[in-house]
């Protein structure tokens, strides 16, 4: 009977995941997922693997935000979160970095950054800043600096409004980089097929050597392949979204088959 009630259970538990787990059965799942609802102290939970962000001058708030109940603020130039290397981001090449962006200042007239993932040999693996002159954002890669330089909505050269919520999502496959902006493909260049220094890189929202842009980010989630358009709108559209960890159904599983 005990075995057979086991089994039950773990079958509830089954269907009720792909059900209402937000994640279909086939949906992409991040390697790294940040909903910035919450901190505990200056520590910010993944919502995936357990690799927390640590912040520094940076805050979590609950107005204005796009998911959930709270988003994360960049305001001082020198704020940031910080994320450790971890064996997933260490092994990444093909990739997709979505997340929703509000500017709540303009250009700085310096070379602001977004997001970038480095080491102590590169700084753009990718690099994500808005640029001295505009809002438009510089996303690139080494080795070569490669990626685009200056988009927006309508592709590049184009600036992003302030105080306004836009779905960005950037994926690479191969030699190819493709922006989706609120889910519409805006452009694709040609970037590195294998970035350099990947070891030892760490992740960054904010400040690196360069001065932080001025802005709220929220739902952010780091994929470990190339997604199609298809996958970047159900995820923007909050369909698929993996807001449970990985383990999530093992840990399950673990608290009921004693």
């Amino acid at each position: 009977m005990k075995f057979l009630t086991t089994i039950f259970f773990a079958t509830i538990l089954v269907v009720a995941f792909s059900t209402f787990g937000g994640v279909a059965q086939g949906d992409p799942i991040p390697i790294l997922h940040f909903t910035f609802d919450s901190a505990v102290g200056n520590t910010v939970p993944d919502m995936v693997g357990g690799n927390d962000g640590t912040l520094d001058l940076a805050e979590i708030i609950s107005d204005p935000v796009q998911v959930g109940k709270g988003a994360l603020q960049i305001e001082n130039e020198n704020a940031s979160m910080i994320v450790e290397n971890f064996p997933d981001l260490a092994a990444d090449q093909d990739h997709t970095y979505a997340f929703w962006l509000y500017l709540t200042a303009g250009s700085n007239d310096a070379w602001s950054q977004v997001i970038a993932r480095k080491s102590d040999a590169s700084d753009r693996f990718p690099g994500v800043w808005i640029n001295p002159g505009g809002t438009g954002l510089h996303y690139r890669y080494n080795a070569g600096n490669m990626g685009f330089s200056r988009i927006g909505p309508g592709g590049e050269g184009n600036d992003f409004p302030l105080n306004e919520w836009f779905h960005i999502a950037c994926a690479k496959e191969g030699e190819n980089l493709t922006m989706y902006i609120g889910g519409v493909e805006e452009g694709t260049v040609a970037v590195p097929a294998a970035h350099d220094a990947v070891e030892g890189s760490i992740f960054y929202i904010g400040l690196t050597g360069y001065r932080a842009a001025t802005f709220i980010i929220d739902d952010l989630a780091v994929y470990d392949s190339a997604l199609t358009e298809a996958e970047i709108v159900k995820i923007m559209s909050g369909v698929g979204t993996a807001v449970s960890p990985k383990g999530k159904l093992a840990a399950t599983w673990a608290s009921i088959k004693y």
